[in-house]
Parts: structure tokens; sequence; C-alpha cells
């Protein structure tokens, strides 16, 4: 007999949207002190992804676990670098760039896979993968309104995800993938 377990995608498109909001506003502009978003790239963004990875890993998810740990590491990472800047332990560095690029680069990979899931994900990392590739190339207020877009899209793929269960129907944006293949 096997019990129903929760669907750990929630937890981590809710710890990642919330986080990349917050830190979006401060991008751009439109909140200030994106330090106050510390706390939760440590722990809503980093450590609940990661988490949430984790169950996905037992539920046999690669794609859920692989994007969940890593946006959780980049959560973390995100923390310990602002972190050791503003303790001038570090200087802030053209290399931090870089680092942002090479998080477009993944996304843009996994983003591919999203045309065989559904319209929520796809717009979620569509809008990710441009923000990273903005900001490390130093467009921080324009990355910072992509950045809200793609929350807020992860945002709407947990409500859906939530709803869909609770009241057994499927919701919109979640029944149809951007590509459809012919079986």
């Amino acid at each position: 007999m096997s019990t129903k377990t929760a669907n750990p995608g929630v937890l981590g498109l809710s710890g990642y949207a919330l986080t990349m909001l917050i830190v979006s506003l401060a991008n751009a502009g439109l909140i200030s002190g994106s330090n106050v978003a510390l706390g939760l790239a440590a722990f809503y963004g980093g450590l609940a992804l990661m988490v949430a990875a984790l169950y996905e890993y037992r539920a046999g998810n690669t794609f859920g676990y692989l994007v969940f740990f890593t946006y959780g590491a980049f959560w973390e990472w995100f923390f310990t670098t602002i972190l050791l800047i503003d303790l001038h332990i570090i200087g802030a560095s053209p290399a931090i760039g870089a680092v942002l690029i090479a998080f477009g680069v993944f996304t843009f990979i996994m983003w591919i896979a999203t045309f065989r899931l559904n319209w929520a994900l796809w717009l979620t990392l569509l809008f990710l993968w441009i923000a990273f590739f903005l900001l490390g190339l130093g467009y921080t207020k324009v990355g910072g309104y992509t950045g809200i877009l793609s929350a807020l899209f992860a945002w709407y793929t947990a409500f859906a995800l939530v709803m869909q269960e609770v009241y057994n129907r499927s919701m919109p944006l979640l029944t149809t993938a951007p590509l459809k293949v012919k079986k």
C-alpha cells in the first residue's frame, strides 16, 4: 500500500519565486536594499530548493532534481558572495558577471527541456535565462524586470499545481507543452 506524498515542486517553485521576486524588485530599482534578500537566499531560495530537489530525486524526477538543486546552490552562492562583499572580505569582481552568464547557459539548456513539459515552466525558465544574461552583462534594471516576470510565472506554476490538486481539475498553462510532439 503506497501513501500519497506532496509535490516537492511546489516548495521549490515557491522558494525560487519569492527570493527571485525580492532580488529582482531591488535590481529593477523598485525597492532599495537587495541585502534584505540575504536571509531569503540562504533559507527559502537556497535550503528549501535543495530540500525540494532531494524529494524530486526520491520521486525519480531528474529534471526537478537538477533544476531545484542547481538553483538552490545558486541562491547559496548569492548569499555567500553578497555577505563576503558586504563584510569586505572579497571585492566585487567581473567574475560575478561570468557566473551569472554561466547560470544563464545552464538555464537555457533546461529551458529547452521545458518544451515537452508545460507553458508555465517554459515561461518561467525563458525569462530566467534572459535575466541571467542581462544581469551578467550589467543590464541590472532590465534584468530585474525580467526576473520579476520569471518569479511571477514560477509562483503561478506553484499556485496552479496546488489548485489542480485541491480542486482536482486542470489549470491553464499546465495542461499543454509549448512544443507538442506527435505520437
